[in-house]
């Protein structure tokens, strides 16, 4: 006889399936035309998750200003015994580049032309152009050092380069100051290339920028081949060739690669493996593609709803939320088990309804956790917060309003595997008050301490990256030969306008000097050593006018020993402040005008400009620094911007780790919080008993801490993370248990060991990476989950005996 009940709820459970398939529909089309249409590209600024008023705008410009240009940059050096071989093994190298025009454009290459082209500027201001040396100089040496030195312009062949006429600079201040502005690179031209000497062996060095992103997947599949087959062609003209490359799209590369084969290899053993539990436990692929549906379309929807929200989605959300969306499928497992469980004697609905309270403290004991994050002052936590509770609310909400119908009695069947798995439960103690459980605790607690003592922490940035060892030592070769300046590490000055900023950029080299001398650094790039401040170069002019152009000054001597009268020392004056009076027009030379020269091009990246800072537009530049190869000299740099008005240190790769060890400290309270929180939850359902829940990932996450501290091996931020999802998990093993207790039914544990082992093979095996922060998560999944699988039977309420008896009854 039927129920007339019954057909009012089929009706709306029809309603409510359709309704949400129809919203699933609609998320999904969003996040396909974000993906497909839109091409949508996550956010990797790692400075983005910072707090907004902690970030410095002006910083992140400076940054993002040197970032850009070295990330779009390909260095390649060819090196051979002789010149003839370097140049024919460039020659081979490049004419295979030059096939993809589209890919690579050349760097310019400096030839006697453009390096006159690129003085005139500069040769036109020579009088306000003077290196610390020479206005050393100018302030001690007497008449008689510069008289020399003028007569050694004129006589000696070997005096130095000749930039223009003896006249225009007898006592070879313009050439010195030419010499000291190409001591700033080893580079020199010759024959159409740039090249460097090592130990008497010519590297011609080429100079290339990527027409594509760096980062690009097309990018490296198109150059890498490129660049195998470039190297191919020059071993062919010399064998004997050596090349030296390095860029960030090399890096890039070798780490796609590394994520592809790892891919191949764990994540598709790890879904065989899924599938194989599946198959033994329901003897059908059905359950399987179930839970994938609901991890699916929990991972699709949370990322439309986080982008319609954020306007943007970081990376590193997407690896936080879709690892643990890997809880909801603790979901589909537990209505998949409970449904071959029940066999024949409930409909799908009515059992969905028996499981409801469970499930319902499953996904609340989560979402505590997650709301957490979303609680503190950092946006990309908050971020990760709302992706992961949408994950598994849509996950969850598949499950309850899909799973009735897709799954009915007669579509799932147990297997013998099932049922001796089930039974297996008897084997396990159970932690009473006796003398085993005291031992066991007591044996726990010294392992615990043992290895909590020993734990260090570690948020260096730098140890979250293996770039492969080839690279690594070409990297370094290319950097002591170029003597390149780093990308990372430098000063920002700022000030209210460019006169400003190269007054404290010149302040700012006056304490960099000693640094050089003590070999701390080989030397800086800035502005001001091209065009100095309007102030600097007015006390330049004065200075040479008041040393060597006065009436009885070095200028008067020299032309008495040349044998010239008074006429010709007025005519030499007047040659020098006729020169300096129509530099650009009588004006000083400013950055602005600069920046428009051909000069300018090895120097642009270091002047910001005009921008838009926290308090308003400001101006400003970037000082760099060269040789700097000794990490602990960093505190010495920081210490000479000090006290510097508008002068401020950067240290990318202090402040990146700096960002870590925050991230790791709050999500370590965050975890605290979610215990505590969740505890609450589960005490308004289980009362005495609720402590038995959260135990088993409490000594799990215990375990794994000390575990890491006796292997050596510091706490990342990537541990935490896992600890977070441990939490997660744990629970939801807890709560399975102890609704088995409550309803006297036997399912329980097969749902746990499947969602177990579902896990270590999704998660554990990631300790196999050979990428840092994935071997991290990996390493604390494998021994958290396997700690939390052991221990839970150990904290139920009741044996398995006692649980068959009340089912015989």
């Amino acid at each position: 006889m039927s129920n007339p009940s019954h057909g009012g709820s089929a009706g709306w459970t029809r309603r409510a399936a359709l309704a949400w398939a129809l919203a699933v529909a609609l998320l999904l089309a969003h996040g396909g035309y974000l993906w497909l249409v839109k091409g949508v590209v996550p956010d990797t600024d790692i400075m983005a998750l910072l707090p907004v008023e902690q970030r410095d705008p002006v910083l992140q410009q400076a940054f993002t200003h040197m970032v850009d240009a070295a990330q779009q940059r390909l260095i390649v050096l060819v090196g051979a015994d002789d010149w003839e071989h370097a140049r024919a093994a460039a020659d081979a190298y490049g004419a295979v580049l030059a096939r993809q025009p589209a890919l690579l454009q050349s760097g310019v290459q400096l030839s006697a032309q453009n390096q006159q082209d690129w003085l005139a500027p500069s040769q036109q201001m020579r009088l306000s152009l003077l290196t610390p040396a020479q206005q050393e100089a100018l302030h001690r040496q007497p008449s008689k050092y510069w008289i020399d030195t003028a007569l050694q312009q004129l006589y000696s062949p070997f005096s130095g380069p000749k930039l223009g006429a003896w006249q225009d600079d007898p006592f070879g201040l313009f050439a010195g100051w030419v010499q000291a502005r190409a001591q700033e690179t080893p580079v020199r031209p010759r024959d159409g290339y740039l090249f460097v000497e090592d130990k008497g062996r010519p590297y011609i060095v080429l100079l290339m920028n990527l027409r594509q992103p760096a980062f690009s997947m097309a990018t490296q599949q198109a150059l890498l081949p490129l660049l195998e087959q470039a190297a191919a062609a020059a071993r062919k003209a010399v064998p004997a060739v050596e090349l030296v490359s390095a860029g960030v799209v090399l890096h890039a590369g070798a780490g796609s690669a590394q994520a592809s084969r790892e891919m191949s290899t764990i994540g598709i053993g790890s879904l065989l493996g899924v599938i194989l539990l599946m198959w033994l436990t329901f003897r059908s692929l059905r359950p399987i593609a179930l839970i994938m549906l609901s991890i699916g379309i929990g991972c699709l929807a949370s990322f439309s709803l986080c982008w319609m929200i954020f306007g943007q989605v970081h990376l590193l959300t997407l690896v936080f939320g879709a690892s643990l969306i890997g809880v909801a499928q603790d979901y589909g497992i537990y209505f998949l088990c409970s449904r071959v469980a029940a066999g024949q004697s409930l409909g799908s609905w009515q059992l969905l309804r028996r499981l409801m309270p469970g499930l319902m403290l499953t996904l609340a004991a989560a979402v505590i956790g997650y709301v957490g994050l979303a609680l503190t002052p950092f946006p990309g936590l908050r971020q990760m917060a709302v992706f992961s509770v949408l994950g598994l609310l849509f996950a969850w909400l598949t499950v309850v309003f899909w799973f009735p119908s897709l799954v009915t009695a007669h579509t799932l069947q147990s297997s013998a595997f099932a049922g001796w798995f089930g039974q297996t439960r008897r084997h396990w103690p159970l932690l009473r008050l006796n003398r085993g459980s005291a031992l066991a605790v007591l044996l726990f607690g010294i392992f615990a301490v043992a290895g909590m003592m020993r734990l260090t922490v570690n948020d260096d940035i730098r140890s979250l990256q293996t770039p492969p060892k080839a690279l690594l030592a070409d990297q370094i070769k290319l950097g002591k030969l170029l003597d390149a300046p780093t990308p990372v590490q430098f000063y920002l000055v700022r000030g209210a306008s460019a006169e400003q900023v190269l007054q404290r950029e010149e302040r700012l080299k006056q304490r960099l000097e000693p640094l050089i001398a003590k070999h701390v650094i080989s030397g800086y790039q800035a502005m001001s050593n091209w065009i100095p401040s309007m102030q600097e170069q007015a006390a330049n002019r004065a200075l040479v006018a008041q040393a060597l152009l006065a009436a009885d000054g070095p200028l008067k001597a020299l032309a008495a020993q040349l044998g010239e009268d008074g006429s010709w020392v007025a005519q030499m004056r007047d040659r020098a402040l006729s020169a300096a009076a129509s530099a650009n027009g009588g004006r000083d030379l400013t950055p602005a005008e600069f920046l428009k020269s051909a000069a300018s091009e090895p120097s642009r990246h270091l002047w910001l400009g005009e921008v838009e800072g926290a308090q308003g537009r400001v101006y400003a530049s970037i000082v760099a620094l060269r040789g700097l190869d000794n990490y602990g000299n960093l505190p010495l740099l920081k210490q000479a911007a000090e006290q510097l008005e508008g002068v401020s240190w950067v240290d990318k790769v202090s402040e990146i780790s700096s960002v870590l060890g925050h991230y790791r400290q709050y999500m370590g309270w965050v975890l605290l919080g979610a215990y505590a929180a969740i505890f609450l939850l589960l005490f308004t359902r289980y009362r005495s008993a609720a402590w038995r829940v959260l135990t088993p990932p409490a000594v799990a996450s215990i375990a794994t801490l000390a575990t890491l501290g006796l292997l050596g091996q510091p706490l990342q931020l990537f541990h935490v993370l896992a600890l977070m999802l441990i939490l997660g998990l744990g629970v939801d093993y807890g709560i399975f248990l102890q609704e088995q207790s409550m309803q006297r039914e036997r399912f329980a544990w097969l749902t746990v060991g499947l969602s177990a082992a579902s896990a270590l093979l999704s998660f554990g095996l990631l300790a196999l990476s050979a990428t840092p922060p994935l071997h991290a998560f990996g390493f604390t999944m494998l021994i958290g989950i396997a700690v939390v699988w052991l221990v839970a039977p150990c904290f139920s309420h009741d044996s398995q005996q006692e649980i068959e008896n009340a089912d015989k009854n």
